[in-house]
C-alpha cells in the first residue's frame, strides 16, 4: 500500500509539472524521469560510503554477471531505500546481515525493504545481478556498452553512461548528489585480455577457470557515471609528470598495439596540459590514483583517472574544429579538464551540468592562452560562437534527470569569458577562478555556490548577470545609435534590451585600439561622447556574449 501511494504521488507531481521555472512548464516529464532525478526519502535516508563492485564479463555472449557490496551510513531512520538498475537486467538476490531482503521494482528503480534501520547505523547490503547490457548506438552520447574488435580481430570493449546513468549496467544509487568516498572494482575477463578501470591496479589473479580477475581501487570520491571498464589486448607504457613542487605523478597509457609508436609521440602534450591546469587551478586532483588515457572504441569520456581516448591521434576534434595553427588534441585537453570540473567539482543535479561542461570548455581557452597567447585564446574562443544556439536556459529543471542542449558547452564557456571581461581585472579574475576551484574541489557544488563566491570575491552583486545568462534562453542585446559630432568624435546613445529588468552590464565600445567602457541599463537611453570616427567605431563583441543592434527610430 505504501508503495502504491508513493507511485500515485509521483504521477500527480508529473501531471502538475513539478513547479518548474516558466520556460520548462510545458515540458513533459515521465515517472521514469522522476524516479531517476528526484531525491525522495528512500534516497536521502542513506549515504553511500563505498561500493565494492565485482563483475564477470563474457565477451562472446556479451553478458555480465556479478554483485555489488554497498557500504552505507543511515542519515535517517528508515525501512525502505531506493537503488537503481536498468529494468532489462535481472536481480536474483539482495541481502543484508545474512538476510535476503524483499524488494519491489518500478521501472529502473528498486525499492528494498529493510529491518528498521536507525540513524547513524553503518553497514552494507549486496545486490546480485546479471544480464545483457544495452549496446550504445552512438557512444558516448548514447549510453551503453560498445562491443568492438581491434585490427587483429580481438575483442575491444568499453562503456559510457553519462546522462543515462551507471545503473544501465550496475546497481547503484544513481543520483549525482551521492558519490562514494572510495571504490573497489573487480572485473573478470577471459584469459589473454586485460580489464582496465579507474584508480590503481591492486591485483591480477588467474583462477585457472579460463578467466583472470583485475582488481582496481579508487581512493577518492567518484561520480557513479565515471566508473568504467575497458577490455582489450592493450600495450601499456608509462611517463611521469613533475609538478611545480617537485612531486611526481604517474601517467599511464593503455593503447592498441598498432598505435603504440604514434601514441608515445601524441601523448607528449599531456604534461604541458597538466602544467597549465596546475598554474591556473591546482595540481591534478586525483594524484594518488594517477592519470591515465585508455584507448576506447568511441570518441572519449572523462572517466575519472582512466580517461577514454578515441580521437584517432588527430589534432582538434577528429582532425577538425580547431583554428589553423592551434594544434592540440581536443579529447585530451577537454576530457582531462573534466578531472577538475565534473570529477573534482561536481554538480548535484543534471540541471546544473553547466558546472561540468561550461567550465571544462572554458578550460580549453585557458589552455590556449597558457600555451600560445591571449590573442590566440580570443581567436579560439571566438571560433566557438557559431555553436551557440540560445535554445533554452543553461540551468534546467531539477529533480527530473534533465540533461539537454549544446549550450552547456560553448555558451557556458562564453558566459565565463564575458564575466572575466566584466570584472576587467585579470589578476582578480584568475585569483577568483582558482579560488572557487580550491574551495569546491572534491565537493558537490551548485550554481548558487558559484554565484555566492563571485559576489563575495568581487564585492559586487552579479545576481542580474547570472539571472539573464543562466536562467533565460536569450542573451542581452545592446541597442545603440551613432551621431557624428566632427571628424574625430561621435555621440553614441545606448541601452540594453534584456529579460532581466535590472541587468546593467558594462561593455567596451569605440576604437579597438582604445576602447571606452560604457554602463548601459535596460530600457533607459544614455549617451556618451567618444573620440572615434564612425568608421572606426565597434562594440567589443569578441569580449562579451551579446547581440548588437543599431536602433532606428
Amino acid at each position: 500500500m505504501r508503495l502504491l501511494i508513493f507511485v500515485l504521488t509521483l504521477i500527480l507531481f508529473n501531471a502538475i509539472g513539478f513547479g518548474q521555472k516558466p520556460y520548462f512548464q510545458n515540458k513533459k516529464f515521465t515517472l521514469k524521469d522522476s524516479l531517476r532525478g528526484s531525491l525522495r526519502p528512500e534516497r536521502t535516508c542513506y549515504d553511500v560510503i563505498n561500493y565494492d563492485l565485482n563483475i564477470k564479463v563474457e565477451l562472446e555472449e556479451k553478458t555480465i554477471m556479478g554483485f555489488v557490496k554497498v557500504n552505507f551510513v543511515a542519515k535517517e531512520d528508515f525501512e525502505w531505500l531506493q537503488i537503481d538498475l536498468d529494468s532489462t537486467l535481472n536481480i536474483y538476490k539482495i541481502d543484508y546481515n545474512q538476510i535476503e531482503l524483499k524488494y519491489t521494482r518500478i521501472g529502473d528503480a528498486i525499492f528494498v525493504q529493510f529491518p528498521k534501520i536507525k540513524k547513524g547505523h553503518q553497514h552494507f547490503f549486496r545486490v546480485y545481478w546479471s544480464g545483457k547490457i544495452r549496446e550504445a548506438k552512438n557512444a558516448p552520447w548514447d549510453g551503453g556498452f560498445v562491443w568492438d574488435k581491434d585490427a587483429n580481430g580481438n575483442h575491444w570493449v568499453g562503456v559510457a553512461c553519462e546522462g543515462d546513468g551507471a545503473s544501465i549496467w550496475w546497481p547503484c544509487k544513481d543520483h549525482l548528489s551521492d558519490e562514494p568516498d572510495s571504490m573497489s572494482i573487480s572485473i573478470s575477463v577471459p584469459n589473454g585480455y586485460q580489464a582496465i578501470s579507474n584508480g590503481n591496479l591492486i591485483s591480477e589473479t588467474n583462477f585457472g577457470d579460463s578467466h583472470t580477475k583485475f582488481t582496481w581501487n579508487v581512493s577518492y570520491p567518484i561520480n557513479t557515471y565515471n566508473v568504467t571498464m575497458y577490455i582489450g589486448k592493450y600495450e601499456h607504457f608509462r611517463d611521469v609528470y613533475t609538478a611545480a613542487d617537485g612531486e611526481k605523478l604517474a601517467l599511464d597509457y593503455y593503447v592498441l598495439p598498432e598505435n603504440l609508436s604514434k601514441a608515445k609521440k601524441h601523448f607528449e602534450q599531456v604534461k604541458g596540459m597538466l602544467a597549465c591546469y596546475e598554474k591556473y587551478l591546482d595540481k591534478y586532483p586525483f594524484w594518488n590514483d594517477g592519470f591515465a588515457l585508455v584507448e576506447a572504441p568511441y570518441l572519449g569520456m572523462e572517466h575519472q583517472s582512466a580517461i577514454a581516448y578515441g580521437n584517432k591521434y588527430k589534432r582538434g576534434y577528429l582532425g577538425g574544429r580547431n583554428p589553423k595553427g592551434i594544434d592540440f588534441d581536443y579529447i585530451i585537453i577537454h576530457e582531462s579538464g573534466h578531472e577538475y570540473f565534473g570529477n573534482s567539482v561536481s554538480c548535484s543535479d543534471h540541471a546544473e551540468m553547466w558546472l561540468h561542461e561550461s567550465f571544462t570548455t572554458y578550460l580549453e581557452s585557458v589552455y590556449v592562452e597558457c600555451t600560445y597567447s591571449y590573442d590566440e585564446m580570443l581567436r579560439y574562443i571566438n571560433n566557438q560562437r557559431f555553436q551557440i544556439f540560445n535554445s533554452e536556459p543553461i540551468v534546467g529543471p531539477k529533480d527530473v534527470n534533465y540533461l539537454d542542449g549544446q549550450d552547456n558547452y560553448f555558451k557556458g564557456s562564453w558566459i565565463l569569458h564575458t564575466l572575466r571581461n566584466v570584472i576587467d581585472d585579470d589578476a582578480k579574475w584568475w585569483a577568483m577562478f582558482k579560488g572557487f576551484y580550491l574551495q569546491q574541489k572534491l565537493k558537490i557544488t551548485t550554481t548558487e555556490d558559484f554565484i555566492r563566491y563571485v559576489n563575495k570575491y568581487t564585492g559586487n552583486d552579479f545576481g542580474a548577470f547570472f539571472e539573464q545568462y543562466l536562467f533565460n534562453a536569450d542573451i542581452p542585446t545592446l541597442e545603440y545609435q551613432i551621431e557624428p559630432l566632427d571628424k574625430d568624435s561621435i555621440s553614441v546613445r545606448y541601452r540594453w534590451k534584456a529579460d532581466v529588468s535590472d541587468f546593467a552590464m558594462p561593455v567596451k565600445v569605440g576604437n579597438k585600439k582604445k576602447y571606452l567602457t560604457i554602463y548601459p541599463k535596460v530600457g533607459e537611453w544614455q549617451s556618451e561622447k567618444i573620440a572615434c570616427s564612425i568608421d572606426d567605431f565597434s562594440v567589443a563583441e569578441e569580449l562579451y556574449l551579446i547581440n548588437t543592434e543599431i536602433f532606428r527610430d
